[in-house]
């Protein structure tokens, strides 16, 4: 459980349950489901994670992971499944037998996976961030739209029932109009920084490398300290800890006060780091303008923070008490004119908390508005695919597709060490030519997108 005093969280609880955060308003539970045909990309970690999840109700038609030992798990959970180390063998082979396709794989082969299920036609799933570029995000929301195939990001934040308080306590204004949010997160768990050395080692026999480097350009030699998790830290195959977390945490604050459209993005404290690797730590600063009925927003991320509680380099948030202890993974607070919220994780998967307690009874009398989700992404997406629920809210083209590129511009600035004004209806940064380029990847002979 995340570092928050017994009595916090009791009062957290009591409050929660005057505010209908016991489930309810379920969506698609007494239906009878359709089974659907699921193809998962992606089979190890979070992979595996995903496929469970999906699979209530469902059919495991296909496996495909480029590494056959992290699979493992999963072939011998599903043996009917077919399996595969490629995804275009899969879709070659099986096209026609699928129904929605999960993507859990390496941030860099995202967009090539979920263009070629849409294209075909197929529903779905793909973990955060939606992309590597700014590009292929954008590219993949106005694809689905035109496809009109049901779609939703792995962002567990999106489907929980604490999101949904938060934005019905804002809403309903318990905290004035909100001025700042703050997060912040130990990531990164895995080496970056510059200099890093990623020596050459023979590819195992289990992994087909040429299928893992995929889309990228760079030619790389296999090596442990890539791939199955190291590669978070390099610039062609992951975003770093922005990219890891970001689409977790900022989901509350991009989903409540509604920050699409444009803003200014500037990166400072960020630690040495070069061409290939993320840095270890960072500061983001978001500044968002006014927008229908509400105010300037500020965003503050932190990361490579060891311990909030007591690292000297750690801004702490304003409006929540000095002695109030600080999950050392990840959290946020919420700071208004009138008070804060506090959330002791990055998924509002535990209650938000209102300060000062003088708050607490007017939360209380706060109603449920926005339906709670039962399971988790993937399930939400099946449900809306039978036509049991609304699409996902964390869809390509109406959230996910803006809510990466917000993420993704903040590692812009951190690389360039200027500030970002964003303008996204042109999908460029004003005044800074030298953004164009870095907007999209340099495609591998071959792995050019098909967008017909």
């Amino acid at each position: 459980m995340p570092a928050i005093s017994r009595r916090y969280f009791l009062k957290s609880a009591t409050i929660l349950a005057g505010a209908g955060f016991a489930p309810n308003i379920l969506v698609g539970q007494d239906k009878v489901l359709k089974q659907l045909n699921i193809a998962a990309v992606g089979c190890g970690g979070r992979g595996m994670a995903d496929i469970l999840e999906i699979a209530a109700g469902n059919r495991i038609a296909a496996l495909c992971d480029i590494d056959q030992d992290s699979a493992k798990a999963a072939c011998a959970k599903f043996p009917e499944a077919k399996r595969f180390t490629d995804y275009r063998e899969m879709f070659a082979a099986m096209g026609d037998q699928i129904d929605v396709v999960t993507v859990s794989t390496p941030d860099h082969m995202h967009f090539p996976i979920a263009m070629e299920a849409m294209r075909r036609g197929k529903h779905v799933m793909v973990q955060k961030p939606l992309a590597n570029t700014i590009w292929e995000a954008r590219t993949l929301a106005t694809y689905a739209k035109d496809k009109g195939v049901f779609t939703v990001m792995g962002n567990q934040e999106a489907t929980m029932e604490g999101t949904r308080v938060l934005r019905e306590w804002l809403e309903a204004g318990l905290i004035g109009e909100v001025k700042e949010v703050h997060y912040w997160t130990n990531r990164p768990i895995w080496p970056q920084g510059k200099g890093l050395d990623f020596p050459a080692e023979p590819v195992p026999a289990h992994v087909n490398w040429p299928a893992w480097q995929g889309c990228v350009a760079t030619e790389r030699p296999y090596s442990s300290k890539i791939h199955p998790f190291a590669w978070r830290g390099l610039w062609d195959y992951g975003c770093g800890a922005l990219g890891d977390i970001g689409c977790h945490c900022f989901n509350s604050a991009f989903w409540a006060l509604n920050l699409t459209g444009d803003f200014v993005v500037e990166a400072s404290k960020v630690s040495e780091f070069d061409g290939i690797t993320c840095p270890k730590r960072a500061t983001i600063i978001y500044q968002f303008p006014a927008k229908d009925k509400r105010g300037p927003v500020k965003v503050v991320w932190q990361d490579g923070v060891n311990n909030p509680n007591t690292d000297k380099d750690f801004v702490r948030p304003p409006g929540i008490p000095a002695d109030l202890q600080l999950n050392g993974e990840f959290g946020q607070v919420f700071v208004g004119s009138e008070g804060a919220l506090f959330v002791n994780d990055a998924y509002c998967g535990t209650a938000p908390v209102v300060f000062p307690e003088a708050l607490r009874d007017k939360a209380r009398a706060i109603k449920p508005v926005y339906p709670r989700v039962a399971a988790g992404p993937t399930q939400e997406l099946c449900r809306a695919i039978r036509g049991e629920g609304e699409k996902p809210v964390s869809n390509f083209s109406d959230h996910a597709g803006p809510l990466s590129e917000m993420v993704l511009a903040g590692n812009l600035a951190m690389r360039l060490g200027k500030p970002i004004n964003w303008d996204a209806a042109n999908l460029d940064a004003r005044g800074l030519p030298e953004v164009k380029a870095m907007l999209k990847r340099t495609y591998r002979a071959g792995w050019e997108p098909n967008l017909s």
